[in-house]
């Protein structure tokens, strides 16, 4: 898949795609600041993943980043846990930028963070905590009940922990994201709400009222679960709660541990794709067992077929039956080969005339079988030349370029 190599951070219309009277409506969030990418607001949706190197690998890690960087990655997320490896992304950082360029960087900070965030703040433009693990809480096998007390006490413990990060962050402009994990929730929680959707949004919400406390909104949030119906239904109830509280924070969206291959890929996509249709998420990551750089093509691939983005050629091609009058998977293959590198185009491959023209009458070019042997042509529903079947890619390709639209690969 053709991805852009260096995606633009230039705001776009909430409803695209231009080329339909309907689209997806985004919900309106807050603009948030990663680096020189902006996160929510009409800004594109972002496409993240995260380096599997060592961070205290420097060499590794800066030609990680720089991979992902190079096919798409927006923004790139390092794991953190400890203070050597916080210590560690400053030099990742000043070698991308004396070798590469800067590239948006996100921390990731688990365990009892609190010195290993203040320290890699420094370095990053994002850090990611997880509200379940930031401050250890004991659990406790005989406990009935959780006193006011209690929630006071660890409360005061969360915030005093977590004040220092926010104002280092907030001083610097720099971004938090508050990333929940359904794995992994504060005992409180899954002991007042249980393993439920719930306890995700109330555990986000008790970090968020710190932060704006300290006139902090530089905030995007994550609710992920490795349970399909588990994440969307946390993000549903995320917004559904932000809107009740009138908050308007970004939403990063993905199925965490979706696994690899073809399911992991259906998994993310029933996920992610589910709820951008209904206008919620301004990022997205595709969690795969897998080297990083093969989430990127299912990123774009989901932004795409919800016309959310437009990185890549949109082919039309219909499935192939008795009617067809060559063979469609040979010749799609050959399209795609020649013009995979037009960014923005729709091009249709229609086997008959009984699916073409009518049925890609939203395509810039087609290419459909009207009789044995000769291929039909055709700019949007004009039919404009019939050539032979073994000069068809060749005369798409001159009627492309006579239009003025083609670029070399």
């Amino acid at each position: 898949m053709q991805t852009l190599p260096n995606p633009v951070n230039a705001p776009i219309a909430p409803s695209a795609p231009a080329d339909a009277n309907v689209g997806i409506v985004r919900r309106k969030t807050r603009p948030v600041p990663v680096g020189d990418i902006t996160i929510g607001g009409d800004y594109p949706v972002a496409v993240q993943s995260m380096i599997n190197e060592d961070t205290l690998d420097i060499e590794g890690s800066v030609a990680a980043i720089r991979r992902l960087h190079e096919i798409g990655c927006e923004i790139v997320r390092v794991t953190v846990p400890s203070m050597a490896h916080a210590k560690a992304m400053e030099e990742i950082r000043d070698r991308l930028y004396k070798s590469y360029k800067p590239v948006p960087l996100v921390a990731d900070v688990h365990h009892n963070g609190m010195k290993i965030a203040l320290e890699v703040a420094n370095y990053v433009d994002n850090v990611r905590i997880n509200p379940g693990l930031y401050v250890f809480e004991k659990p406790k096998s005989d406990r009935t009940e959780y006193t006011s007390a209690e929630f006071t006490e660890i409360g005061e413990k969360i915030r005093e922990t977590l004040e220092p990060l926010v104002v280092k962050l907030r001083d610097q402009n720099k971004s938090m994201r508050i990333g929940v994990n359904h794995g992994s929730l504060a005992e409180r929680m899954l002991f007042t709400y249980g393993d439920t959707p719930e306890g995700m949004v109330e555990s986000a919400l008790e970090f968020i009222r710190i932060c704006e406390s300290l006139d902090f909104y530089n905030i995007e949030l994550s609710l992920k679960a490795s349970r399909v119906p588990v994440m969307i239904a946390a993000n549903r109830l995320m917004v559904k709660r932000m809107d009740e509280l009138g908050m308007d924070y970004p939403l990063h969206l993905g199925v965490t541990e979706a696994g690899d291959g073809e399911y992991g890929r259906i998994k993310s996509t029933a996920g992610i794709g589910t709820l951008l249709a209904e206008g919620i998420g301004d990022t997205i990551r595709v969690s795969l067992t897998e080297a990083p750089e093969k989430e990127i093509p299912v990123c774009y691939g989901i932004l795409q077929a919800l016309g959310l983005r437009r990185t890549m050629v949109e082919y039309v091609a219909c499935p192939s039956c008795g009617r067809t009058l060559f063979n469609l998977e040979e010749v799609l293959a050959k399209v795609r080969a020649a013009t995979h590198h037009l960014t923005g185009l729709n091009i249709a491959v229609m086997g008959c005339i009984v699916n073409g023209p009518g049925e890609m009458a939203d395509a810039d070019y087609g290419y459909v079988g009207k009789q044995a042997g000769y291929i039909s042509l055709y700019r949007g529903r004009e039919e404009i030349k019939r050539v032979p079947e073994d000069q068809g890619v060749q005369e798409l390709i001159n009627l492309i370029k006579a239009d003025g639209r083609w670029v070399e690969p």
